[in-house]
């Protein structure tokens, strides 16, 4: 892996930093490649049930590197292409921890994840929009489905920062850290997220995902599908161990 995405691992949950604070962990083309095989091995390794992705230095994300652009005339692929590390939606769930700055590319990056939280420095914005550079990491089709048009709509045109509180009013980010790291916020969301049984969790999150564009009763199909696989691994085991009084009042079970 690259130095400039260092990975670590907190138990089952993979912790995948950019490493470039000299330039507000911007992208260039070496370190959105990696940042995509960081994601792969994530998938594909099922030691891990949560990756976390944050930034070094106090920022999360400034988007590409335009300066590499500028000097060497760098083409990037697509983001959210198929070699892009935005493209694929994966079988687990990923947290942005998000300090300082999350704009253009860093704003893609952060909606590519599932849970957005952040700490009262973030601030998100289409920084891009005052050089003429246009999307393509998918913020123009995630944001609006986060946010909704009006908001997304504004945010794209005028390109303006966004601060953190208005950011968690208008559902961009879902926690707004007040005091503490955001990225020892977000290892304790994953570490919840992975004591729970696995396999709902994550039909229930894909159907989240597919509903959009379906009709209704395809949607309701869908969502039955997906289910048949928990409903065959862990729905009765789970049924009788809520009947002998396991997980209630807001208990985790670990497991």
């Amino acid at each position: 892996m690259s130095e400039k995405i260092v990975i670590s691992s907190d138990g089952p949950v993979r912790i995948i930093t950019i490493n470039r604070p000299e330039v507000r962990n911007a992208l260039d083309n070496e370190a959105a490649r990696a940042l995509m095989h960081a994601f792969e091995d994530f998938e594909e390794d099922e030691t891990f049930r949560v990756a976390i992705l944050t930034g070094a230095g106090g920022s999360f994300c400034a988007g590409a590197d335009l300066k590499e652009m500028a000097a060497s005339g760098a083409v990037y692929e697509p983001w959210a292409g198929p070699n892009g590390p935005n493209g694929r939606i994966l079988s687990k769930p990923i947290i942005a921890a998000i300090a300082g700055h999350a704009c253009a590319g860093g704003l893609g990056v952060a909606l590519r994840c599932d849970i957005r939280i952040a700490d009262t420095t973030a601030v998100f914005g289409v920084y891009s929009r005052r050089f003429g550079v246009p999307m393509s990491d998918g913020t123009t089709v995630r944001l609006p489905r986060v946010v909704g048009t009006g908001f997304a709509q504004d945010m794209l045109i005028t390109g303006r920062a966004v601060q953190a509180e208005e950011a968690l009013r208008i559902g961009l980010i879902t926690r707004l850290i007040q005091s503490g790291p955001v990225l020892d916020a977000a290892i304790t969301l994953a570490q919840q997220i992975a004591s729970v049984p696995q396999t709902a969790l994550n039909s229930d999150r894909r159907s989240a995902y597919d509903q959009a564009g379906l009709s209704l009763s395809e949607a309701f199909a869908r969502e039955i599908a997906l289910a048949e696989s928990a409903k065959a691994s862990d729905a009765q085991s789970g049924a009788a161990r809520f009947a002998a009084g396991v997980g209630r009042h807001g208990e985790q079970e670990h497991k």
